[in-house]
C-alpha cells in the first residue's frame, strides 16, 4: 500500500511537467494534419479542435504575460481560417444544402470569437487594441459563414404575410 502515493505523486509530477508538452504537441499534429489535408471540407472540419488547441496556448501567452506570442498564435489562427473559408467559397457549394466544413468552420469561429472575448476583459485597453483587427477578421468570418449556411434568415424586410382566415 505504500507505493500507491509514491506511485500517484509520480503521476502528478509528470502530468505537471509533461502539460504543456503534450498541449503543444497536440497542437503541432492538428497543425501538420491541417496543413498536409488537400481537401478543403475536411480541412474546415479541423478547425474546431485546432482551434481549441490554439486558443489554449493564446491564454496560456496572456496569463504569462507575453501578448506578442498570444497575438502570433492568433495570427496564424485567423489565416488557418481565411484559407478553409477562401477554399470553401471557390468550391461553389451551395452551404445551405451542403454545411459539412462551413458548419465546422462556423462553429470554430464562433467559440473562438468567445474565447477571445473572455481574454480581452482581462487585457490592457492598449493590449486589447492590439488584438481588435484580428477580432475584426473572425468576426467578418463568421458573419459571411452565417449568411451562407442561414440564406432566409438574413434576408431584410418585413416578415412574409401570415394567411387570414
Amino acid at each position: 500500500m505504500r507505493q500507491i502515493p509514491g506511485i500517484l505523486g509520480a503521476v502528478v509530477v509528470l502530468t505537471v511537467l509533461c502539460g504543456p508538452a503534450s498541449a503543444q504537441d497536440r497542437t503541432a499534429r492538428l497543425r501538420s494534419r491541417f496543413q498536409s489535408e488537400s481537401d478543403p471540407v475536411a480541412r474546415a472540419k479541423l478547425m474546431p479542435q485546432l482551434g481549441e488547441s490554439e486558443f489554449q496556448a493564446i491564454r496560456k501567452s496572456v496569463e504569462a504575460g507575453r501578448i506578442q506570442e498570444a497575438l502570433s498564435v492568433l495570427r496564424q489562427y485567423r489565416d488557418e481560417a481565411q484559407l478553409c473559408e477562401n477554399e470553401l467559397d471557390a468550391r461553389k457549394t451551395n452551404a445551405e444544402k451542403h454545411p459539412a466544413g462551413f458548419k465546422q468552420l462556423q462553429i470554430s469561429l464562433r467559440e473562438s470569437l468567445r474565447r477571445l472575448n473572455e481574454i480581452s476583459a482581462g487585457l490592457t485597453a492598449d493590449d486589447q487594441a492590439a488584438f481588435a483587427p484580428m477580432r475584426n477578421d473572425l468576426d467578418e468570418m463568421n458573419r459571411h459563414l452565417v449568411q451562407e449556411l442561414f440564406p432566409r434568415e438574413q434576408t431584410p424586410g418585413p416578415p412574409p404575410d401570415k394567411e387570414k382566415h
